[in-house]
Order: C-alpha cells, then structure tokens, then sequence
C-alpha cells in the first residue's frame, strides 16, 4: 500500500471562480486486494465521519479494495424527494427542486453554494462579492439583485433570509441539501 498526499495545483493565469476558505490535501491510498487491515479500516471510518460532520469532502469510496468494509453503507437507494427539497448536485452543477431542474446562471448557482456550504453564518454584500464574484469592485447592490432573482426562481422554498443593516445568510430551516461528487 503507498499513500500519496497531492497538494492543490494553481494554473498560472487562471483564477479560480471561487476563493478556497483554508487549504485543501487530498489524500490517494492504492490499496493491495483483500481485506482492510484494521488501522486502515479506521482510517476510512475516521474519514467518512469527517466527511458526515461537513468539516471535509470524502469521494470514491466505492474505489476500496473489495472484502469485509469497516461500516456496512446501505444499499444507494434513490431517496423520496419533499416537492420543496432543494438539492444542490455539485458533479453536475445543477440545483433541484423537487424532481424539477431549476435553471440558474453561474452566478446564481455558485451564491447558492455557498451559502449552502456556510449555514447560520451572515455574510455582508462586499463578502458576498469577494468570495462569490471574486472581485469587490462592483456595486454592493449587484448582490440584492442575485439574491431576487434566486429566490424568484425557487419561489416557495425559503432559502436566503436578509439580515438587515448586515447582508444575507441561509436561512435557518431551509430545505436545501448539497450532494458532491459526480
């Protein structure tokens, strides 16, 4: 077993639509067929809680050695979806409603995002900007009129409340989930 660490790689001249928060390690383990041993095993369950709590990513989990697996996942069935559950597919950057596909603009999707990612936490209209737009220099407004077409477009499902003199957060009961990976 050989375990590699891949640091984030920058392309010089290409800045990146959203700004990354903290560092970002990702983490390849080729595996040897057969069982876990048991340190391993818990390697991938300290992973996966990792993962479940929202403090990291964990993908292709599916890609382990075959044998017995640590914590027995059950069977993927497709869930029952609430008509107001909005779900945030990363893989595909769509955003759905139900069993309905919500056609958003980039802008759009990337502030639904990340609000998403970042709940009961008020960003101001210039965060907004630096941290979605990637830039500061518009005006501030340019994030009200985002935030009203947003919600004129999932119109019914509560997802940004206006905190007022501040700027905007996901609000607290919002019917939203985001699901990473392909």
């Amino acid at each position: 077993m050989s375990v590699v660490a891949i640091p984030t790689r920058r392309h010089p001249g290409v800045r990146p639509a959203r700004p990354r928060t903290g560092p970002t390690l990702t983490i390849t383990l080729d595996l040897a067929p057969g069982p876990l041993s048991p340190r391993l095993a818990r390697l991938v369950q300290l992973l996966g809680e990792l993962a479940e709590s929202g403090e990291g990513q964990l993908r292709a989990v599916d890609d382990i050695a075959p044998g017995p697996r640590p914590a027995a996942r059950p069977a993927t069935v497709e869930p029952v979806v609430a008509a107001d559950q909005v779900r945030i597919l990363t893989g595909s950057r769509t955003v759905r409603r139900g069993d309905q596909v919500v056609s958003l603009t980039r802008i759009e999707y990337e502030l639904l995002l990340f609000l998403a990612e970042r709940p009961r936490r008020v960003f101001t209209r210039l965060q907004l900007l630096s941290n979605v737009w990637g830039y500061e220099h518009a005006v501030a407004r340019t994030v009200d009129v985002h935030v009203r077409r947003l919600r004129a477009k999932l119109a019914g499902a509560e997802l940004v409340t206006t905190v007022y003199g501040v700027g905007y957060r996901l609000a607290d009961e919002a019917p939203i989930s985001v699901e990473y990976g392909s």
